[in-house]
């Protein structure tokens, strides 16, 4: 039972390692782009949440 699932998990890894590919520069720099935007927006959303606690406490 343990070795079928084993054996199921390596199969499953091994099909998504032939479906991935390495990403060219352009899609790198876009991923990096829209990340860093991401990170931004979340920590200035946290600064303002921060900001409006402070004010009113």
């Amino acid at each position: 039972m343990k070795w079928q699932k084993f054996k199921l998990f390596v199969q499953e890894s091994i099909r998504v390692l032939r479906v991935t590919k390495k990403p060219d520069k352009f899609e790198f720099m876009t991923i990096s782009k829209v990340t860093g935007l991401g990170i931004i927006i979340i920590g200035l959303i946290g600064f303002i949440i921060h900001l409006i606690k402070s004010i009113f406490v």
